[in-house]
């Protein structure tokens, strides 16, 4: 028995930590096994590039779980998008992806394969193990899985998650410190999350439970209003800016600061229309996404608030980087090695399925049928604690 593992799309709190507990109950469960990783996703599988799983590390997997990133690399690689994977030179001019990957797989004799990523990594997955069977070469194939948005269909909660929107409300309780540098500040806190708001409208709720715990001392203005959020904007929001900008400008001029949390992809559309009809081409990932970074969404909402509130100074700080790249907390750590174990499991039967807790069962962690994973899940609005948290500094739905 061989046993492959991989982390796929961009990194997570969990990737490490599940990795480690994947090797960990591999080793208890069938120390004979071998155990290799293939190095950056997708890439290496098409590349060949793999390590073994040595003795030395199978018996100290559990340091992973105190860190962040994958020590196997990641990458964003779509192996139904050939003409991408031919252009970035994983395969020659003649190859198909899933054709160069399966080859790879018989070739190291591989008989369970475990991705670790979110949708497209697991519906690729999906692509590989079908294209296998149909082969004749039969391939395991469970999936873990891993997004900090949190949009993964029918899955309650992806692994990481959790930690990036507390790692997210950290980060914010030092940028909010910098409202002290300057009179009419507006700081814009740009939190990932493309389709889905989950992260962000997390992370403020976990900023303002922070709040909620410390002391302060308005005699020298040191108030909690001026640490407060005054906007939460998700890709679900309908966001009127006129109307915001009146309300936020009100803020404003009672505490000098506004500070707002908003979702990378929350008002994507209004901004490629913009660039689009100034015939600017907008950059695209392979799997069609657009790519964030580049358009820079906190940096248009800055500059579109800026003139309506009169602001002196704007600051706009992502906290992507920083909290996707956190250990998982003890929350998480806790549905990783859940989630590990039963992957296992399921693995050993030959079942093949993504392991997650079924929102159509109760919320039961177990193993979902590839053709039911999807991406794209949104934040729902109407979550009874999101409503509360919009009442508490006054937003509007």
């Amino acid at each position: 028995m061989k046993i492959a593992l991989l982390t796929s799309g961009g990194i997570a709190p969990c990737l490490s930590a599940a990795l480690g507990h994947l090797i960990l109950t591999y080793t208890r469960e069938v120390p004979e096994a071998d155990i290799i990783g293939y190095l950056h996703g997708y890439k290496g599988l098409l590349e060949g590039k793999s390590l073994t799983i040595t003795t030395a590390v199978r018996q100290e997997a559990s340091r992973l779980y105190e860190f962040g990133g994958s020590p196997l690399g990641n990458s964003r690689v779509k192996l139904t998008n050939a003409e991408d994977c031919r252009r970035r030179g994983y395969i020659k001019a003649d190859e198909e992806p899933l054709e160069v990957a399966a080859r790879q797989l018989q070739r190291d004799n591989v008989t369970i394969l475990h991705t670790l990523g979110g949708d497209d990594t697991n519906t690729m997955a999906a692509a590989l193990s079908a294209y296998l069977k149909q082969h004749h070469y039969d391939l395991t194939v469970v999936g873990l899985p891993k997004t900090v948005d949190n949009d993964v269909y029918p899955i309650r909660q992806s692994l990481g998650a959790w930690t990036a929107a507390e790692q997210s409300a950290l980060f914010f309780e030092n940028v909010v410190n910098e409202n002290t540098t300057s009179f009419r500040q507006l700081i814009v806190h740009e939190v990932m999350g493309r389709n889905c708001g989950w992260l962000t409208a997390a992370a403020a709720r976990d900023y303002r439970r922070l709040l909620s715990n410390k002391k302060f001392l308005p005699d020298i203005l040191v108030t909690r209003d001026r640490w407060d959020l005054d906007a939460v904007y998700l890709p679900e929001m309908e966001i009127d800016l006129a109307s915001e900008a009146d309300r936020l400008r009100k803020r404003m001029d009672e505490k000098d600061c506004v500070n707002i949390f908003l979702s990378e992809g929350a008002g994507v559309g209004s901004i490629v229309k913009e660039l689009e009809s100034k015939g600017e081409t907008v950059p695209r990932d392979a799997f069609g996404h657009v790519r964030l970074d580049e358009i820079n969404p906190g940096q248009w909402f800055g500059r579109q608030f800026a003139k309506m509130l009169r602001a002196e100074k704007v600051l706009v700080q992502k906290s992507g980087y920083f909290a996707r790249s956190a250990k998982a907390n003890p929350r998480d750590l806790e549905l990783i090695q859940q989630t590990a174990d039963l992957a296992v499991t399921e693995a050993l039967k030959g079942h093949s399925g993504v392991v997650g807790l079924d929102e159509e069962q109760g919320d039961k962690l177990c193993l979902i049928d590839f053709k039911r994973i999807r991406g794209g899940k949104p934040f729902d609005l109407n979550t009874d604690w999101f409503k509360t948290l919009l009442k508490n500094i006054g937003q509007k739905l």
